[in-house]
């Protein structure tokens, strides 16, 4: 029995490229984004993580947020709950901090970003989150800076590491979307 081949189709008419937006990539569209770990460093009182974390939500990015102890009494007390306590102040702070200091290295190491929020009243001294900035930018990990314009001058040193300074949490957030996303947050 001779082989029957389908008929040849006639080739479609080639168009000119279209100018108006890249042309799509399918290899990329097929590509998960990958999860990003940000660590926020900064003050514990204010809600500014709590701003920054329900906004990316909110967006959907694949980013994992992770934070110190959030609970002031419980970082300042661990050491001396934990392994007894201390009749000098220096000693009780030295156990809490070296305590501490082992989630906040750890987290710090995983994350791909750290956020270091910096209070503009000065009422919260933040000498963890510039050393947090410190540490990561020592990492290579890329630092974020948030705060206003009043503190530009006493953190001119962090802001210098960073790779970017945003003024608020929605700018952090907008960020976020365009590192993890690749995408300006008016294009989603």
């Amino acid at each position: 029995m001779p082989l029957v081949r389908d008929k040849p189709q006639k080739p479609k008419e080639k168009q000119g490229p279209d100018r108006s937006s890249p042309a799509p990539n399918p290899r990329l569209e097929k590509t998960e984004l990958r999860r990003w770990i940000v660590y926020l460093a900064g003050e514990i009182h204010t809600e500014w993580r709590y701003e920054i974390v329900t906004k990316a939500a909110d967006f959907g990015l694949p980013v994992d947020f992770t934070y110190p102890v959030l609970v002031h009494q419980s970082s300042d007390d661990c050491g001396c709950q934990i392994l007894g306590e201390e009749q000098d102040p220096r000693w009780r702070d030295h156990k809490a901090a070296k305590i501490n200091a082992m989630r906040t290295r750890g987290l710090i190491q995983e994350a791909d970003i750290l956020v270091a929020c910096f209070d503009a009243d000065r009422k919260y001294r933040q000498w963890n989150a510039a050393f947090d900035a410190g540490y990561a930018a020592a990492l290579g990990k890329a630092v974020i800076t948030l705060h206003s314009d009043a503190v530009i001058h006493p953190l001119k040193e962090v802001d210098a590491a960073a790779l970017a300074v945003a003024s608020s949490p929605d700018e952090v957030v907008d960020l976020l979307h365009y590192v993890t996303c690749g995408l300006l947050p008016h294009n989603t």
